[in-house]
């Protein structure tokens, strides 16, 4: 009996868990505009135009923006995805990785820039110093990807990693995003 007592409390609590993480509405969310965040960059300096900066300075192209750890299983998985999105798209749509692992346990700045080099990551990719990004766009799990349209509209999330087919067609939208105007306040 106390086994089934410990198993049902298990159960109440992850339920919980999944619940809280499931109805957590975060900043940002589809047709939202994207709340800005300061970051800096381990690399993609010249792409980007800063060292030190923020979300704002990147609006006018479209953007993909990867929250990521270096200690995650999953970001691990799906970053030759984007190094291959990122080449193909490198002038056509913005990709910026953000490492958020110092907020949630699973590596630190260090772990991070070894973790770009270890598996030959070229695009953009940096860290922010507080939290406040990852809270403004309800980042809940990684690897999280929002996509935001140029004039800085949320058009896409994606929780979990990412594949291939997804990025393709959640870039198409974007790119589509731009083409229509969509978010565009003006």
């Amino acid at each position: 009996m106390k086994y089934g007592l410990g198993a049902v409390a298990l159960i109440v609590g992850v339920a919980a868990i999944v619940f809280a993480v499931a109805s957590s509405s975060g900043g940002g969310g589809e047709g939202q505009q994207a709340q800005d965040f300061e970051f800096s960059m381990f690399q993609g300096i010249e792409e980007v135009g800063f060292r030190d900066g923020n979300l704002a300075r990147l609006e006018g192209k479209p953007l993909v923006l990867n929250f990521w750890a270096g200690l995650c299983p999953p970001c691990r998985a799906e970053m030759p995805r984007f190094q291959v999105f990122y080449e193909e798209f490198k002038g056509q749509i913005q990709l910026v990785g953000i490492d958020i692992g110092v907020f949630t346990g699973l590596g630190s700045r260090n772990d991070a820039d070894g973790f770009l080099r270890e598996l030959g990551v070229t695009y953009p990719a940096g860290w922010t110093e507080d939290g406040s990004g990852p809270r403004k766009f309800g980042v809940t799990a990684m690897p999280t990807t929002v996509f935001i349209s140029s004039e800085g509209t949320i058009v896409e999330e994606s929780v979990g990693a990412t594949d291939a087919r997804f990025l393709a067609r959640a870039s198409q939208e974007l790119l589509a995003a731009k083409a229509t105007g969509v978010g565009h306040n003006g």
